[in-house]
């Protein structure tokens, strides 16, 4: 890297700091605008299941699942399958059903209630989805590298990575 590009990326930490810093806080859930929100919602979850269903139903019968990058995308493709169903029950739990209620307790801690402990358990577990969420885009990064580096070293000339 040249001198030039170092200075120029070490003048732009001070407003990168500035901006990181002065950042307002963000809501880690994100709420619908009226039910009808939620259920164009929940069809989005449906659809995406679905659609990952499809893409595992392809890759397998084309058999391309014996290669290292799309074997990784096959399983992204059911984490979020998994991730789905476990964004739907909870949708349908605190959205729709509304047998679980959230309160919040100050801005860093809720409280959640339900008719019962086994259920609130269930749903707390359940809100968790990032541990399902982000192996699953993990996957999917490697699974997109790997290719690329496929067709890379495919190209005439291709240089590897």
């Amino acid at each position: 890297m040249t001198r030039v590009r170092v200075m120029t990326r070490l003048r732009a930490l001070p407003a990168a700091a500035l901006l990181v810093l002065q950042a307002s806080p963000a809501l880690a859930t994100q709420g619908h605008g009226g039910i009808e929100g939620v259920y164009i919602h929940q069809l989005a979850h449906l659809f995406f299941m679905l659609s990952m269903a499809i893409l595992i139903f392809r890759l397998r019968e084309e058999r391309l699942v014996a290669q290292r990058g799309w074997r990784y995308i096959q399983y992204a493709a059911f984490l979020f399958i998994l991730w789905n169903i476990d964004a739907f029950v909870v949708h349908l739990l605190d959205d729709q059903l509304r047998v679980v209620q959230l309160t919040r307790l100050n801005a860093w801690q809720l409280k959640v209630t339900g008719p019962n402990h086994l259920l609130v358990r269930f749903y707390y577990m359940a809100k968790l989805d990032h541990l399902l969420c982000v192996p699953a885009l993990w996957f999917l990064y490697l699974g997109l590298k790997h290719l690329l580096a496929e067709a890379r070293r495919a190209e005439p000339g291709g240089k590897s990575s």
